[in-house]
């Protein structure tokens, strides 16, 4: 039987959210002593735990078939893979860092400056764009203290909170990007793995369907269900129930997590009561 190889980080945070996510797709692994590779029980994938920079070259290679990985490190590698579904977390920007005493304008500040990264590729290729020429020193690691040891005048990183640079007395002056965890994919499959993606992939959109959506229960008099069946579209429309209680009526819905809160302010005004809001573990269309 074939069984489809994906590459994850082998440490850190995109790691366990990547684990978590084969979880949420009820895939069960076990690598209790963390090996370089796993193989699922209940699905055909074998997992291999590698470098997330050095994933993009293994799946174009065909060592692993598909990978997890920031889009951050697909976009410098510019390995030859496909991009076939962002996961939805480990997010994430790239952003030019000063030093928090300089004054800045716009991009026009970094002519001629010297810009620390382990990115070159993305941030040369910013760059270019803008017609801004820069010198760009390629470091592999602790970027944010490159302007105090006066090896660059800016930096380019990626940020997540932001409380790294404040540290190293910096300040974030522009986003150059935006990137969360992707799945890649090598080019050539073959019919047998792409069946077995396909499957996974099903599950995957499955879980984060689910997560972006809560299911939703309510009571209200039935003179206004026309009104809140409105508010609440749902799948394809809600579902009433009567109630016990004369001319009351339950129904049950779908809402995108986003647009719940306003949602119940509307619905509340409409005079619907008992609202329930519910985490959905999957959600298939």
């Amino acid at each position: 039987m074939n069984t489809l190889k994906i590459a994850v980080q082998k440490s850190g945070r995109l790691s366990e959210k990547s684990l978590q996510l084969l979880e949420e797709c009820g895939i069960k692994i076990s690598n209790g002593e963390r090996k370089l590779k796993a193989v699922a029980q209940n699905f055909p994938i074998e997992i291999l735990f590698l470098r997330d920079d050095d994933i993009p070259q293994y799946v174009e290679q065909g060592v692993a078939d598909i990978g997890v990985l920031g889009e951050n490190e697909v976009w410098e590698k510019d390995k030859q893979v496909n991009i076939i579904e962002q996961l939805g977390f480990a997010g994430c920007r790239m952003s030019l860092a000063i030093p928090k005493d300089e004054i800045y304008t716009d991009l026009n500040y970094f002519q001629g400056k010297r810009i620390a990264t382990s990115y070159p590729k993305i941030l040369n290729n910013f760059f270019a764009k803008n017609n801004i020429s820069v010198l760009i020193e390629e470091i592999s690691g602790s970027v944010e203290i490159a302007t105090s040891i006066g090896l660059a005048d800016a930096v380019f990183d990626i940020v997540s909170t932001g409380s790294t640079l404040l540290m190293n007395g910096l300040k974030e002056v522009e986003t150059v990007t935006k990137s969360e965890a992707v799945l890649i994919s090598n080019k050539n499959l073959s019919q047998e793995n792409q069946v077995i993606l396909d499957k996974l992939l099903f599950r995957i959109k499955a879980v984060r369907e689910g997560k972006r959506n809560k299911y939703i229960l309510l009571n209200a008099p039935n003179s206004a269900i026309d009104e809140i069946c409105s508010v609440l579209p749902g799948m394809k429309s809600p579902t009433i129930l009567p109630l016990v209680e004369k001319d009351w009526s339950s129904l049950h819905s779908v809402i995108q997590e986003d647009d719940y809160w306003q949602i119940i302010e509307q619905l509340k005004n409409l005079g619907a009561e008992g609202i329930l809001i519910i985490p959905i573990e999957k959600m298939i269309r």
